[in-house]
């Protein structure tokens, strides 16, 4: 939360605040006071230094480390979530019964540390690995309940679905009778489980990346950004909305959480917004827009990519690659579409005395990016994210040396460190639940069973029909859950569905990310909508109307590369570099005709006052926007008519209205 000079957050980040308690059950903790205040401190630091020491020189085996790292995880959850919505949170100490149940968590999982060898030998569970096992299931659920909300509830249908009543259903989707013992096994003692990719991406891409994130931070790179956004667009007509999209969507990319982001750059961006002249639910619609898509936004991608490069056993950086189109037309698309409202509205850019020169702001700031490029030129090189992630945090803290305003001291450190492993407590326990998700669908084979009837449904190689269908589940499983988690829950159910139908691998799972974050912005749920019309006083559900049509590019972009893949750089074998860039420029010119024909504002640069584009001129733009979105040289040809044949109407009435004015 960020505070005035005195120290004390002021009223709109009070405001974000309670927003978010209330739709996110993440950011509901207890502030402890006193000794245990330190305590906690102590605990966040020694598990942030087992981490970095067992993801480098550790020697030590994977399900040892997820074991381990759920050890620290959920008794820290205990500590910190409360037991209750309205439970007093500031507190002097930690409540007996999570006391019980911090002692649960680590006896039922320092018994699976102990035990976990022994049982992979024989696969054998006795009775006391049973009920340890439902000891286990019990505490992550309750983990799960206070720190992930809806989360735990879908967890627990999944479960019941497993273990209850799913040998009650007939036909395709029934299930056989299973055990108790069998249960556990499958979701405790196995690797698909909670000690499977969940637990394995929280704790290791998850928790390093959102600690790199914490330092950046703390290094002062938040404050860079905004200065060089300002520097770009800042003079730019609705140069302040424009600053709003790149810092938001960069923060976004770091810390991985749409929510959390429109909370804290949005207490920033959008009172900025509404007093440069834009109406509030647009100014509240483009933060949460910006603020979303930069959870599949290259490089960092909210942390999520590596777990799909994970699922795909593929290297994260042919991921990255995959992602950066798709990413950079949305984006696009919002900066074009501000731009647009600006001309419309008549707003100007900020003065330039608001303006930092961007020559200062790099020599003062600019060492900052020296991390980044760390990073990237590590994975670029073969080194592993991991690798690359921990060697840039070990960096960030010597280059913030380099100028006296960025230079971390030891406080600084303790306080990045604190707020990084903290901020991976929610997601860790999110990405723990998932397995029980996980497990469920792979033992009763209902993602297989779900594609199978979609088949039935829409036919083999009816990629359009799948990928509808796909979109509305991505949409409504992902809506009310951090971006991680609501990739993983689409991709068991949603990716077998895709690949049926025809699909790519890549694509498969690049749709399904994608609309899995859109959930964000898409009513009724929209989180990030709903934060951000909480800060700027505006309707929810106009916001979410504007935000779907600011970030249209994220929502049809999917099917064009679903059939096509071109736009997904490097993701199939053969295709040529030339054809790429030329899918890419196309596609570049075909969300900006997109962006002009929903805005109703024509591509020329008019002057206040002309009027909006005739309907028919705007569905010219938006047909031929779409077509040249479509990566084939048939569509583009289309494409290219429709808006060259508008681009002409234009200037013919353009060109009358001053001849008349003239007259």
């Amino acid at each position: 939360m960020s505070q005035n000079m005195s120290g004390v957050p002021n009223e709109l980040d009070v405001k974000a605040q309670k927003l978010m308690e209330e739709k996110d059950s993440e950011s509901r903790t207890r502030v402890f006071t006193g000794p245990m205040s330190k305590v906690l401190t102590g605990i966040l630091i020694i598990w942030t230094l087992f981490q970095v020491w067992a993801n480098t020189f550790g020697m030590i085996g994977a399900v040892k480390l997820r074991t381990a790292h759920i050890m620290f995880l959920l008794p820290l959850a205990f500590m910190l979530y409360p037991t209750y919505k309205k439970e007093r949170r500031r507190r002097k100490c930690v409540p007996v019964w999570d006391m019980l149940l911090i002692a649960a968590a680590v006896v039922g999982f320092g018994y699976i540390l102990w035990r976990y060898d022994a049982l992979a030998k024989t696969g054998r569970l006795n009775n006391t690995d049973v009920w340890i096992g439902v000891l286990c299931l019990v505490v992550v659920f309750e983990a799960a309940r206070r720190a992930s909300g809806n989360l735990a509830i879908i967890a627990l249908i999944f479960l019941s679905y497993f273990a209850v009543w799913g040998k009650y259903i007939p036909g395709t989707f029934g299930t056989s009778s299973f055990t108790l013992k069998r249960v556990v096994k499958a979701l405790v003692w196995d690797t698909n489980g909670i000690l499977g990719t969940g637990a394995n991406v929280s704790a290791t891409y998850i928790f390093v990346f959102v600690l790199f994130g914490a330092f950046l931070k703390y290094s002062g790179f938040s404050q860079f950004i905004n200065d060089i956004a300002l520097t770009l667009v800042g003079r730019s007509p609705g140069g302040p909305a424009k600053v709003a999209v790149i810092a938001s969507g960069l923060m976004g990319m770091i810390n991985g959480s749409a929510i959390a982001n429109v909370a804290t750059t949005g207490t920033i961006t959008i009172p900025l917004m509404k007093k440069t002249g834009y109406k509030k639910d647009f100014a509240a619609a483009v933060e949460a827009v910006a603020s979303t898509g930069g959870q599949f936004t290259p490089p960092i991608m909210g942390a999520v990519g590596f777990v799909m490069a994970e699922f795909m056993v593929v290297s994260y950086t042919k991921v990255m690659l995959a992602a950066a189109i798709p990413a950079f037309l949305y984006y696009l698309t919002l900066i074009y579409s501000v731009h647009l409202e600006a001309k419309r509205l008549g707003l100007s850019g900020l003065s330039p005395e608001n303006i930092p020169q961007a020559g200062r702001v790099l020599r003062e700031r600019g060492h900052l990016l020296i991390p980044l490029v760390v990073l990237m030129a590590l994975m670029l090189m073969g080194y592993t994210p991991l690798f690359a992630a921990i060697v840039a945090i070990f960096v960030t803290i010597p280059v913030s040396w380099l100028r006296k305003d960025t230079r971390m001291d030891l406080k600084t450190i303790v306080r990045a460190t604190v707020e990084g492993s903290r901020s991976a407590i929610g997601v860790g326990i999110s990405c723990i639940i998932i397995g029980v998700i996980i497990g469920s669908v792979n033992m009763t084979s209902l993602g297989l069973n779900f594609g199978n009837l979609i088949l039935k449904v829409v036919g083999e190689g009816q990629l359009f029909l799948g990928g509808l269908m796909v979109m509305v589940m991505s949409t409504i499983l992902g809506m009310g859950v951090p971006g991680v988690a609501a990739y993983v829950i689409v991709y068991v159910v949603a990716v077998p569905v895709l690949r049926a139908t025809g699909a790519t691998e890549m694509a498969a799972n690049m749709f399904c990310l994608i609309y899995a974050c859109l959930s964000n912005i898409t009513p009724p749920v929209a989180m990030s909508s709903y934060v951000a019309a909480g800060i700027a006083d505006s309707n929810m559900t106009k916001t979410s109307l504007i935000a779907m049509k600011l970030g249209i590019a994220g929502f049809i972009l999917p099917f064009f590369f679903l059939n096509n893949p071109v736009l997904l750089y490097g993701s199939t074998e053969g295709v040529a570099m030339s054809e790429t860039i030329r899918a890419f420029l196309t596609s570049s010119v075909g969300v900006l005709a997109l962006s002009a024909g929903l805005a109703g504002f024509p591509l020329q640069k008019y002057s206040r006052g002309v009027t909006a584009l005739r309907l028919a001129c705007r569905a010219m733009l938006i047909v031929g926007g779409v077509l040249f979105v479509n990566p084939t040289l048939s569509t583009d040809i289309i494409g290219f008519v429709l808006i060259a044949a508008e681009t002409a109407i234009d200037r013919l009435v353009l060109s009358r209205a001053k001849a008349l004015e003239a007259a």
